[in-house]
């Protein structure tokens, strides 16, 4: 099971990957469900304890789908139970993973103090009246909907324009890769 934010989504998604004897890491991990044609894949950790003809990890680390990789941490194959894998901590990696985003975080562009802080009042306010007036926070959220639809698009065009615009600075100014910035301005672009 992997990790993700709300505001990153999967551009980085983090999950516990195996780590092979030669540094490397395996292919997906594919397993037959038992309805239909379709085969369940993975690369985590937990699929590569050398049973099934899979490969048998020497390592584990934090692995992010932006392409980030955490520290291997060795799998203590001789302290583990019969269970294998299923008794590994992998703690570290959640933690590695999670600086990692603070990292991403700290690359974004900040939010002006004075608009943070109404977007928390706002977010307060609304799910405060989702619990005391429904009909009202619906109301409320599609006129912020509007809001926001007219504003990305205004910002997208602004963007559009920018002779200057290279995809992987607003990607990294966004948190996410540069594939996914341009999807958001071309997503804001064709709101109407």
């Amino acid at each position: 099971m992997g990790w993700t934010t709300e505001e990153f989504g999967e551009s980085h998604e983090g999950i516990v990957g195996a780590v092979l004897a030669d540094g490397s890491e395996p292919k997906p991990a594919y397993f037959d469900i038992g309805s239909g044609a379709e085969m369940y894949a993975t690369s985590e950790w937990w699929a590569y304890d050398g049973g099934m003809t899979r490969p048998k990890a020497a390592a584990v680390r934090a692995s992010c789908s932006c392409g980030w990789r955490g520290p291997s941490v060795p799998v203590p194959w001789e302290e583990l139970a019969e269970d294998g894998l299923e008794d590994l901590d992998v703690s570290r990696a959640r933690r590695d993973w999670s600086e990692h985003i603070h990292a991403v975080e700290r690359q974004t562009v900040p939010l002006p103090e004075e608009l943070a802080q109404l977007l928390n009042a706002v977010e307060d306010r609304l799910f405060a009246l989702a619990e005391d007036a429904p009909t009202a926070a619906l109301r409320a959220v599609a006129a912020l909907d509007r809001l926001t639809r007219r504003a990305g698009r205004e910002a997208a065009c602004v963007i559009e324009e920018d002779p200057d615009r290279r995809w992987e600075d607003l990607g990294r100014a966004l948190g996410v890769g540069a594939d996914r910035a341009q999807s958001l301005v071309t997503h804001y672009l064709l709101l109407r």
